[in-house]
């Protein structure tokens, strides 16, 4: 499935500035940025799971916004791109 996550971390102090790399890395490990702090990720349901942990536990709930999205495979579900970034298509083939 594809699953779109979005944060807003605060980084008014330097503990807020150390969240927001870490929620970084969590998403840099399992998907691809499409925007400052928008990642999408084709992971299944076990990961998503686990995923969904690794960000909460790096969030602070009463300062911080976490948004995630799962978008079904179905026919319908679309993305469109505009501008300078293209996304990488990780099912077709990859040329080194």
């Amino acid at each position: 499935m594809l699953v779109i996550v979005c944060y807003d971390v605060n980084t008014e102090t330097r503990e807020g500035r150390r969240r927001l790399r870490r929620v970084a890395k969590v998403c840099e490990s399992t998907g691809q940025r499409v925007q400052k702090s928008v990642f999408e990720c084709q992971i299944d349901l076990a990961l998503l799971e686990e995923l969904e942990r690794r960000l909460l536990s790096e969030i602070d709930e009463a300062s911080d916004c976490l948004r995630i999205y799962r978008l079904p495979n179905s026919r319908g579900a679309e993305v469109r791109e505009y501008g300078r970034f293209k996304a990488t298509d990780f099912k077709g083939p990859i040329v080194l």
